[in-house]
């Protein structure tokens, strides 16, 4: 079966019935990690058993072997395997092979889509699900802010639930982090809702911007070749994580493609911003940013840009010993491209 992002909350109860394979694609690793999740709530007595790609490539027998296999106390299972591609198909054709039932297998492919030889191997299984998560936008992550809030019993504006879902470069998975700590800060809970405002916020949140990546992702795709600098000295004195900051990059290139998506080739920057402000797709800080950027990333360079980002995501997930230099250098031409 495939499901969408919008429809796959909806049909996650029918497939939890029927399905022993999920598999979890596309650029969003946070919505893909939040579906991965709730699969693992629902299955919250269960041993989790994590597994690489790379091994299943070098013994594709192994998930098989794994999926059907007891612990030693007897405990239901759920297998968990992270891949960037398709390492991992032939294991799971020889886990589909079989008729011996097994327990559930969850499959997380971030560089992945929906047309990979893996998804096309799940599609028309009736005992699996296939979805493709797309980067969100400003609105649906506000909505989920929302929501975390209700399930915790945290009352929030929509103004403070976009506050929330900016200040975490639309990373569902830190969100709810912060929605969590405000629930722990207010005391509240489902039986005793408390409203948050911003003083509330600020109490649990971070003490300034330079814990946020988005000064950086402004200074590389802004091609300000003074700041650079200094951004990249921060990232290692902070200790920032090359994946997250990488999610933020594709995250920004994924909305700059979606604004030249419906700008044109020859609409007016400056007043067409002004009119997504005025939908509320684009926050009003952003604005001088994202001009900026718009102007450098068009048409085949912005393709150039999308496809640079995969591939540096690729190579971090391939040798995270060495993530930092590896995303130093590659955020270095990103903005030497920029500049010029």
């Amino acid at each position: 079966m495939k499901a969408t992002q919008k429809n796959f909350a909806t049909g996650l109860v029918a497939a939890l019935r029927t399905c022993r394979v999920f598999y979890f694609c596309g650029p969003d690793e946070s919505g893909a990690a939040d579906a991965a999740a709730k699969i693992a709530a629902h299955f919250a007595d269960a041993e989790k058993v994590e597994l690489a790609g790379g091994d299943l490539r070098r013994d594709p027998v192994r998930l098989g072997d794994e999926a059907r296999s007891v612990s030693l106390f007897g405990d239901k299972r759920l297998i968990h395997v992270r891949c960037a591609g398709d390492e991992a198909f032939d294991a799971v054709e020889i886990l589909l092979a079989s008729t011996v039932e097994s327990w559930p297998v969850v499959i997380m492919a971030s560089s992945a889509t929906d047309k990979s030889r893996i998804a096309k191997l799940l599609a028309d299984r009736p005992d699996a699900l296939v979805t493709m998560f797309h980067p969100p936008d400003v609105r649906s992550v506000t909505g989920a802010v929302r929501n975390m809030g209700d399930a915790v019993g945290v009352r929030m504006s929509d103004d403070l639930a976009e506050r929330i879902a900016r200040a975490t470069a639309l990373d569902t998975r830190m969100a709810r982090s912060e929605v969590e700590k405000l629930a722990l800060y207010l005391d509240a809970s489902p039986q005793a809702p408390r409203t948050a405002d911003a003083a509330a916020l600020d109490a649990v949140g971070a003490v300034s911007e330079d814990d946020s990546f988005m000064p950086l992702v402004n200074a590389v795709l802004g091609g300000d070749s003074a700041r650079i600098g200094g951004e990249l000295a921060r990232m290692h004195e902070m200790e920032l994580n090359p994946v997250g900051l990488l999610l933020a990059f594709e995250r920004r290139a994924a909305q700059l493609a979606q604004l030249a998506g419906r700008i044109g080739p020859r609409g007016d920057i400056n007043s067409f911003l002004e009119s997504e402000m005025s939908a509320r797709r684009v926050f009003f800080r952003d604005k001088g940013d994202l001009a900026q950027q718009m102007r450098r990333w068009r048409g085949r360079r912005l393709e150039r840009l999308v496809e640079r980002l995969v591939a540096l995501h690729r190579t971090l997930l391939a040798d995270n010993r060495n993530g930092e230099l590896a995303l130093s250098h590659g955020l270095a031409e990103i903005a030497r491209a920029a500049a010029r």
